[in-house]
């Protein structure tokens, strides 16, 4: 039966109301057994409008941030606004505040459009992702500011073993015309739990500063799971840290029953028309332990005034590199012409 819910507030954060982890998740993101209900939370839902004319909705998570810097948070938080197993979805034109986790989070959902909207959180507000499409499919995300503690947007489709065992990728998403800052993660994410699978995104017009990075795949062993057919295209950055970034994870797994033979596949990264400028290091692409990434392709990236390593660091990540400044590693070089998969997208 579909449902939609605004919970009366609660005074005392721990009285909000509790409901099942994600099937894909297997558990509370935070902490082991149930989750916090959203702010606003809707499942099972068709044809939802969530809109204003630059309204403004004030998720008050400072009280949520401290129970987590304090380490007295018993339960996940919930999201500002979560739509669950819905389709037809549009948010827009709307300013959301103070998330006390992330942000806007569609999951498991199909045909949604967020655009226009100003995401705030303070920059040392934790895991405050600004929108997180997960497992959903006929994605569009345009138009957004944001300022974040965490990613501005990320991509994720579910958690080591849940997420498959659930098996809902995503897939056939466009970001564009995104602009922000988040001193401490990337303007867009892939992952960390990316273990139902990511495929076919543009990312496209994205101008990041005083940011960590740009852009980030993150994953980690036992993800299992695809990111693959991705395009990045026209990013300007001023005051990245590490401008791209291809990292392994920390250990972060949803229990210790994952599969530790479960290695990610990373095929068909296309980043082309990069910009930077004030960066502290040039691209960092460190492959999972195991795994192997390829067909990798950068064409005409321009990082300067790189102010501590200008060596581009690779480790098991393969392809090729046109028009490149500061010069690529080795396994990103090619003396000859370009192939075609190569080419601009």
């Amino acid at each position: 039966m579909a449902w939609f819910s605004r919970p009366t507030w609660q005074q005392d954060p721990e009285e909000w109301p509790l409901i099942a982890p994600l099937p894909s998740y297997g558990r509370g993101r935070e902490r082991l057994g149930p989750r916090h209900i959203s702010l606003i939370h809707g499942q099972d839902l068709n044809d939802v409008v969530i809109t204003g004319s630059n309204g403004t909705i004030d998720g008050q998570g400072r009280m949520w941030w401290e129970l987590w810097w304090n380490r007295t948070l018993n339960h996940t938080r919930g999201h500002l606004i979560e739509l669950v197993n819905s389709t037809n979805v549009l948010i827009s034109n709307v300013t959301l505040r103070n998330s006390p986790f992330w942000t806007v989070h569609p999951v498991y959902c199909r045909n949604v459009v967020i655009k226009d909207l100003t995401i705030l959180a303070p920059l040392n507000a934790p895991n405050t992702d600004g929108i997180d499409p997960d497992s959903s499919s006929e994605v569009c995300i345009e138009d957004c500011y944001i300022e974040s503690g965490d990613d501005l947007v990320a991509v994720k489709s579910g958690w080591d073993q849940y997420g498959i065992s659930v098996g809902k990728p995503s897939s056939n998403i466009i970001i564009q015309r995104v602009s922000g800052t988040t001193p401490t993660c990337s303007g867009v994410g892939f992952g960390s739990e990316m273990s139902g699978g990511i495929s076919n995104v543009l990312v496209r017009d994205l101008h990041i500063w005083n940011s960590a990075s740009a852009v980030r795949l993150k994953t980690d062993v036992g993800r299992g799971g695809y990111i693959t057919n991705i395009t990045i295209a026209n990013v300007t950055m001023e005051k990245v840290k590490v401008p791209i970034r291809f990292s392994r994870g920390s250990d972060d797994h949803s229990d210790d029953k994952y599969d530790r033979t479960a290695l990610p596949m990373i095929s068909d990264i296309h980043i082309v028309d990069i910009v930077g400028v004030d960066v502290q290091r040039a691209p960092m692409l460190e492959a999972v332990h195991g795994a192997v990434y390829e067909g990798i392709c950068f064409r005409n990236v321009s990082l300067t005034a790189i102010r501590r390593q200008i060596r581009w660091q690779c480790e098991s990540v393969y392809g090729e590199a046109h028009e490149v400044f500061p010069a690529p590693c080795e396994e990103l070089r090619n003396n000859g012409s370009s192939s075609s998969w190569c080419g601009l997208p």
